[in-house]
């Protein structure tokens, strides 16, 4: 493979983004490293170790684990996932905001009132 592909956006994630988007275990993705099924960088993050993997040769690998149904299955449920926490997200910013404006109106009215 290229080594262009390791510095393309969105051609590579770390085995522990694999095993949450995938639903692969670790263990499963090590054994797949020993089989020279997966292509490896081992990268730092703050200090700590992780493996920097081909998104493809993951899909291929998820593939073969969860079948070609399983694999569109864990895409849905990761982005239905993914959905659910930004949609949370948002709430708890509108509910920051809304009380911000309450108090906003409070200090208003309280200015008005002084007139």
């Amino acid at each position: 493979m290229s080594q262009s592909i390791w510095t393309q956006q969105g051609e590579t994630l770390s085995h522990k983004n694999a095993c949450k988007e995938f639903d692969l275990k670790e263990s499963e993705i090590i054994e797949a490293i020993r089989e020279d099924k997966l292509q490896f960088k081992e990268n730092y993050a703050h200090g700590n170790p992780y493996f920097k993997l081909l998104r493809q040769e993951v899909i291929g690998l998820a593939k073969e684990i969860h079948g070609e149904n399983g694999l569109e299955l864990k895409k849905i449920e990761f982005e239905i996932k993914k959905v659910k926490t930004e949609l949370n997200s948002h709430k708890r910013k509108i509910s920051a905001l809304e009380k911000k404006k309450a108090k906003l109106f409070v200090q208003q009215e309280e200015i008005t009132n002084r007139k």
